[in-house]
């Protein structure tokens, strides 16, 4: 899936809870192995990214980042509960067989089930990397739509 589509997809859901004025729309944006200065929007000169340009010039841009990991699905799972590296239960890339990766625990609270709680519809798209399919942490069961893959390959 390339990012023209994936960010289109997340726009295109984002404006399904448009009508609801007092809560605002968010977006968490997780790229693998991108650096502060990768955007154009940051400052980088050597290729242009109007769509994330766009993004960052009609909403919010953040100039302090904190990478939860080295790697991606520890940092996946320190983003989608909130919790430090040190507390998450995805400790590492580690596969799981036939497809996926070591799932999250299913009574694990995460953003994306609070905000569901809180009235929000959810999606994710992309790589996904914190369970197998059929897994507790199946995408499934902490998003409204997934549209994407699970295996870290």
């Amino acid at each position: 899936m390339n990012i023209k589509t994936c960010l289109a997809l997340v726009l295109a859901f984002a404006g399904l809870n448009a009508h609801a004025a007092d809560k605002p729309n968010l977006i968490y944006i997780l790229l693998d192995d991108a650096g502060y200065g990768d955007l154009s929007c940051y400052g980088q000169t050597h290729f242009r990214t109007p769509n994330m340009d766009r993004l960052a010039t009609e909403g919010m841009r953040f100039t302090d980042h904190y990478s939860g990991s080295t790697v991606c699905a520890p940092t996946r799972c320190s983003l989608m509960t909130g919790l430090h590296t040190g507390h998450t239960f995805v400790r590492g890339n580690r596969e799981v067989k036939p497809e996926g990766q070591a799932p999250m625990p299913a009574d694990i609270v995460t953003i994306p089930r609070l905000l569901k709680g809180a009235g929000y519809a959810t999606g994710a798209f992309g790589k996904w990397g914190l369970g197998a399919p059929g897994s507790e942490s199946d995408p499934a069961e902490h998003f409204d739509l997934f549209f994407g893959y699970n295996c870290q390959r």
